[in-house]
C-alpha cells in the first residue's frame, strides 16, 4: 500500500504535466512541433536517467537500502519542481524559462522511477505480482483521475467566477496554484512514507558487469528485447493521443486547433482525461488477475486488442459522444495492458535467475516508455503539421503500432515461466 500511495502521488505529477502543460504552452506558441518538442524533454530525460540510476541502485549498499534513498531525494525535488512550474508561469517567464521548469519536474520524477518500479518485485514473490501490479496500477491511474478531475472542477469554477473559457479563465484566478501545491504535497508525503515504511530485503550478490556490458546483456536477450520493443509501440500509440489530446479535440469539434480553439476545449479535455482514467481503473484489476491466473500472453494480447480497436474506429468519429465512447473503451484496454505488463520484467528476471538486477532492468523498462514520449512529441507534431493540422491522423497510426506488437509478445520464450 505504501508503493501504491507512491504510485498515486507520482501520477499526480505526471497528470499535472499532461493536463496543464499543453494548454499553458499554448500561451507561448501555436506550433504543434514546438509544443511537442518541449513535452518530448520528458522522453529524453527518461531515456537516460532511469537506466543509469537503476544500474547504480543495484550496486548500492547502505543502511538506508538500495532504492529508498533515491525515492527520498527524488520525491523532495519533484515537490519543489511542481511548485516551480506554477511560479514560473505566474511570474511571466519566457518560453525557455517555462520549459526549464518542466524539465526540472521530469528530471526529479525520473531520479526514482526505476527504484519505484524495482521495489515491487523486490518485495513481492513471483506468482503474486499480477495482483500487486493490479492494485498499484489502480492507484497510479486513480492519481491521474484525481488530478484531472480537480483541474476540471477548478476550470469550471474559474469560468463561473471571471468568465472566458478554459485555461485562460483558470490563469486569471488564484485557482491555478491549487493543482501544483496539492501535487507537491502528495509527492513529498509519499516519498517520506515509503522511506519510513517499506522494508527492503537484504540484497544478494550482484554481478559486477560494467555499464555497457549491462546494456549489451539486456538487448542480447530476445525475450527482454521483444518485450521492450512491444512496450515502445504501446506507449508511442498512447502518447500520440495523450500529448496532443487538446489538439485532437479542437480539430474534431471545432475544425481547427488554434490557441483559441485549444483553450476552448481545455475543460472538456480534462474531464475526458478523467473519464479515461476511470475506465483504466476498471481494466487494471482484472488485468492483474488474468496475468496470474489465465496466462501472461493472453492477458497482454487481450489488453492490446481492447486498446487498439477503438483507435481504428476513431478515424471516423465526428461528435463529442463518439469521442467519449472511444476513450472509455480504450481506457479499459489500457488498464488491462498496464497491469499485465508491469510484472513481466520481474518474472523474466526470476526465470533467468537475475532477481538482484531489478533496478537496471526496470530502468531499461522506463527508458522504453520514455523513448515513445520523445518520438511522439517530435514525430507526432511533425506528422500533424505535414497533414495540414489534421490531428485525427494520429489514431490509425497508433492502432497499427499496438497490433504490430502482438507477435512480439506471443514469441517470448519464457514469458509464461
Amino acid at each position: 500500500m505504501s508503493l501504491a500511495f507512491l504510485g498515486f502521488a507520482r501520477s499526480t505529477g505526471w497528470a499535472l504535466n499532461k493536463g496543464l502543460s499543453f494548454p499553458l504552452l499554448s500561451s507561448y506558441t501555436e506550433s504543434a512541433f514546438v509544443k511537442g518538442s518541449v513535452l518530448a524533454l520528458e522522453g529524453l530525460i527518461g531515456m537516460v536517467i532511469p537506466p543509469l540510476l537503476g544500474y547504480y541502485s543495484d550496486l548500492m549498499r547502505s543502511k538506508h537500502g538500495r532504492r529508498k534513498p533515491f525515492v527520498a531525494v527524488g520525491g523532495v525535488l519533484a515537490a519543489l519542481a511542481s511548485l516551480s512550474i506554477y511560479l514560473a508561469y505566474a511570474s511571466g517567464v519566457g518560453l525557455v524559462g517555462f520549459s526549464m521548469t518542466l524539465a526540472f519536474l521530469y528530471l526529479s520524477l525520473h531520479i526514482y522511477t526505476a527504484q519505484y518500479r524495482a521495489l515491487m518485485p523486490d518485495t513481492v514473490e513471483s506468482g503474486q505480482r499480477g495482483r500487486a501490479s493490479g492494485v498499484i496500477t489502480l492507484f497510479e491511474w486513480a492519481g491521474n483521475l484525481f488530478l484531472f478531475g480537480l483541474a476540471g472542477v477548478l476550470v469550471a469554477m474559474a469560468v463561473e467566477s471571471v468568465g472566458g473559457s478554459g485555461i485562460r479563465a483558470l490563469a486569471a484566478t488564484p485557482y491555478l496554484q491549487i493543482p501544483f501545491f496539492v501535487t507537491a504535497a502528495f509527492l513529498l508525503a509519499s516519498a517520506l512514507v515509503v522511506y519510513g515504511v517499506v522494508k527492503e530485503p537484504e540484497p544478494g550478490e550482484v554481478s559486477e558487469e560494467g555499464l555497457w556490458e549491462y546494456v549489451r546483456n539486456v538487448v542480447s536477450n530476445r525475450d527482454f528485447l521483444r518485450f521492450y520493443a512491444a512496450q515502445v509501440m504501446w506507449w508511442l500509440s498512447f502518447e500520440f493521443v495523450a500529448i496532443f489530446l487538446y489538439g485532437i479535440l479542437a480539430y474534431i469539434l471545432r475544425g481547427a486547433a488554434s490557441e483559441a480553439d485549444v483553450k476552448a476545449v481545455t475543460s472538456l479535455g480534462l474531464l475526458l482525461m478523467a473519464l479515461f482514467n476511470v475506465t483504466v481503473l476498471v481494466g487494471s484489476l482484472p488485468g492483474g488477475f488474468m496475468y496470474d491466473r489465465v496466462g501472461r500472453r493472453i492477458s497482454i494480447v487481450l489488453g492490446s486488442l481492447v486498446f487498439a480497436l477503438p483507435q481504428l474506429w476513431a478515424w471516423t468519429i465526428r461528435t463529442r459522444e463518439e469521442i467519449v465512447l472511444t476513450l472509455a473503451v480504450a481506457g479499459i484496454g489500457w488498464g488491462m495492458l498496464m497491469a499485465s505488463s508491469f510484472p513481466v520484467i520481474g518474472d523474466l528476471l526470476t526465470s533467468y535467475e537475475k532477481e538482484e538486477l531489478t533496478g537496471r532492468y526496470y530502468g531499461f523498462f522506463e527508458a522504453t516508455k520514455s523513448l515513445p514520449i520523445l518520438l511522439a512529441g517530435v514525430i507526432g507534431g511533425a506528422i500533424v503539421d505535414l497533414a495540414g493540422g489534421n490531428y485525427r491522423v494520429l489514431f490509425p497510426i497508433g492502432a497499427a503500432l499496438v497490433l504490430a506488437s502482438i507477435p512480439l509478445i506471443w514469441g517470448m520464450r519464457r514469458l509464461e515461466g
